[in-house]
């Protein structure tokens, strides 16, 4: 893991383990923050590293942006471009997909919103011709 140039103040963690590596388009990363309270969770993203479409059912998430470029789009809704310091709160039942630029690194704190049967659903990748395209229109 020594060529990670992890943006983030927090460690990149571990390449993710197959349980969630299998919804993502390249290499990220994983590092838990906490064991206790709203599971929070630095992400990290190698370039052009996204993960697939998915839901979050009943609970949500926050992303909290601590480094480098990327993507957050929800379903029917244009892509925006996220720095650090940006913040996307992700209501239940939003589809949606997070990941880098294409040549950046990209990092977030995932705060997971706790609720009562939350479940996520993972849906289909964001496939190599979609993600070019939001790239083309972002020059």
């Amino acid at each position: 893991m020594a060529d990670i140039q992890n943006p983030s103040v927090f460690d990149a963690g571990k390449p993710l383990p197959e349980q969630f590596s299998r919804y993502f388009i390249g290499q990220a990363y994983l590092n838990p923050l906490t064991k206790t309270g709203g599971p929070i969770a630095n992400v990290t993203f190698s370039p052009g590293c996204r993960n697939n479409w998915h839901v979050h059912h009943k609970g949500g998430q926050i992303l909290l942006v601590t480094g480098g470029r990327g993507w957050y789009q929800e379903w029917g809704k244009a892509p925006q471009s996220l720095k650090p310091g940006d913040v996307v709160n992700i209501a239940p039942e939003v589809k949606h997909w997070h990941g880098a630029a294409s040549d950046s690194w990209f990092s977030h704190l995932a705060v997971e919103i706790p609720a009562e049967g939350s479940s996520n659903e993972w849906l289909e990748p964001v496939d190599d011709e979609q993600y070019a395209k939001l790239e083309e229109a972002s020059k």
